[in-house]
């Protein structure tokens, strides 16, 4: 059967393959659908957030993703509490046809929930229950708000981004970071399970100075020239920020809840900072605007130099190693430095890295109780 107008109502606190079911059941049955975001002001996933979530995952014409702030008390048995609920879903619906968008009577309300039904009823809608007993997407937003990790599976690309727990190793250069990022992804990526999808984000300012170097000589028709010969622009190291993220954020998207960062933007920061003797407001930007969890700092004791022309001096990288743990120390981030051989400082992040793992997921507990 065809309905004119379908309605959707969830928190999507956070979108799961459920919800992308219920979405696309409706999507599936009626010539437009309007899919309501209700969001608490005491939820810690922004409305805004999740509305571009689901925008992503349901970009069919017909489908509309309206965002509605619903800070309603909880009283599933007080008349008046559904009313107010009610009041606000309408409301979003009367904001769309306040803009100028011809908004039809909902004729039908798509729900896997209890409340399906008596919704349906205050829209004089059809009810069309889609899989109650969740047998086909055995997953709730409360599921996932518990244990993130344990239903992996049912998150889209974006929400994985989000909920995965970043942790940067960085150091001086030739302190053995990209040895010892490259160990810890592959220590997570062996426990198997959700972990096998454990990606390893190389730097990318290795990749950007050997182009850059590459094409010094060819244009100068010079094989001989080496790193120290460059010459580095401010908006260079702005750009290798820039890029090092959208990697990251790329490798978040598929992989497992777990990402491991071979440095960041602010170690980037600190690199503009040596080489040109001048702060980097705009990497900071970048890097304000990025979620770590963690910083595994390489210390360069113990660990042989490789002058390769593009790394700090050897005399250099105690001070870099120094000056990176005082500026994360004056931020407040979290951190641990590792030193002594190699399987010491593997052993030293895993133990870092499964403490940060083992801590509350990052919700805080929404107004309604129960699968959203």
């Amino acid at each position: 059967m065809t309905y004119e107008h379908g309605l959707v109502i969830g928190k999507f606190h956070p979108p799961h393959a459920g919800h992308s079911h219920l979405i696309d059941t409706a999507a599936r049955s009626c010539v437009r659908v309007t899919v309501t975001v209700a969001a608490s002001s005491v939820e810690s996933v922004p409305l805004a957030l999740r509305t571009a979530w689901l925008r992503e995952a349901h970009p069919q014409p017909h489908v509309e993703i309206v965002p509605v702030v619903d800070d309603a008390e909880v009283d599933d048995d007080s008349d008046a509490v559904r009313s107010a609920h009610v009041a606000a879903f309408r409301a979003g619906l009367a904001l769309r046809s306040g803009l100028g968008v011809a908004v039809p009577p909902v004729d039908a309300v798509f729900s896997s929930e209890p409340y399906g039904a008596e919704l349906a009823r205050r829209f004089s809608a059809a009810h069309v229950p889609v899989d109650p007993p969740r047998e086909r997407f055995p997953v709730s937003g409360t599921a996932i708000r518990d244990d993130p990790a344990g239903h992996w599976r049912w998150l889209a690309p974006p929400v994985r981004a989000y909920l995965a727990r970043r942790v940067v190793v960085a150091g001086a250069g030739s302190s053995g970071t990209t040895t010892l990022a490259r160990a810890l992804a592959a220590h997570y990526t062996g426990r198997g399970g959700v972990w096998e999808a454990t990606r390893w984000v190389p730097e990318y300012g290795r990749t950007y100075a050997e182009e850059k170097l590459a094409a010094a000589r060819r244009d100068a028709a010079d094989p001989g020239l080496g790193p120290g010969d460059l010459t580095w622009e401010s908006a260079e190291f702005t750009l290798i920020a820039e890029r090092h993220l959208a990697v990251e954020d790329a490798a978040a998207r598929s992989g497992s809840p777990l990402l491991v960062c071979d440095t960041d933007a602010l170690a980037a920061a600190l690199w503009h900072e040596r080489r040109l003797d001048a702060p980097a407001p705009e990497i900071e930007h970048l890097h304000e605007g990025t979620a770590h969890h963690l910083w595994i700092v390489t210390s360069p004791e113990g660990v042989p130099f490789a002058p390769d022309g593009r790394h700090d001096g050897e005399p250099d990288r105690t001070r870099a190693a120094d000056r990176l743990r005082a500026e994360l120390e004056r931020r407040g981030l979290p951190h641990v430095q590792v030193t002594g051989p190699h399987e010491d400082r593997l052993a030293a992040a895993v133990a870092a890295t499964d403490a940060l793992l083992a801590e509350r997921p990052p919700f805080a507990a929404p107004l309604t109780p129960g699968a959203g």
